[in-house]
């Protein structure tokens, strides 16, 4: 009796440990797949540097060429992801961001402000391939790669 007892305790604990690890299967695959939708769903893309500033004091790094993340911050201060070496761009000067199939430029409060296709960004615009933004004396233009 106390063999049999024994044996359907440790049968219960493996069908436990099945059904656990089932449950874990399962989470992953769905974390995957979530995780592989939402990269598939944002373009890769870039932006240019079509004109720097023209203030010869400034360092000029080689990098032309900044690859977009979800949300890319540009400005002089090197925390962002795209660092502007320009004196009339303000440390955190504008915030791009991938929302709603779109991307959105916002002006951040800078000192100069943001202009794309030379109108002024007062409130979140959408973003094309191809549009020109201009931060400080510096012009960037938007490119999508498509898939």
């Amino acid at each position: 009796m106390d063999i049999l007892l024994l044996t359907l305790r440790l049968a219960l604990a493996g069908l436990l440990y099945v059904f656990l690890g089932a449950v874990l299967v399962m989470l992953w695959r769905d974390l995957r797949k979530s995780a592989d939708e939402q990269s598939a769903a944002q373009p890769k893309g870039r932006l240019v540097i079509v004109e720097r500033a023209t203030d010869e004091t400034q360092e000029q790094p080689d990098e032309s060429v900044f690859p977009l993340q979800p949300v890319t911050s540009i400005g002089r201060s090197p925390t962002n992801t795209v660092v502007i070496p320009d004196s009339y761009a303000s440390s955190y000067h504008a915030l791009l961001t991938w929302r709603e199939s779109h991307w959105w430029l916002e002006d951040r409060d800078s000192r100069n402000g943001t202009t794309l296709n030379g109108k002024r960004v007062d409130a979140p615009m959408l973003v094309t391939a191809g549009d020109q933004i201009t931060i400080g004396e510096t012009k960037l233009r938007l490119e999508i790669e498509n898939r």
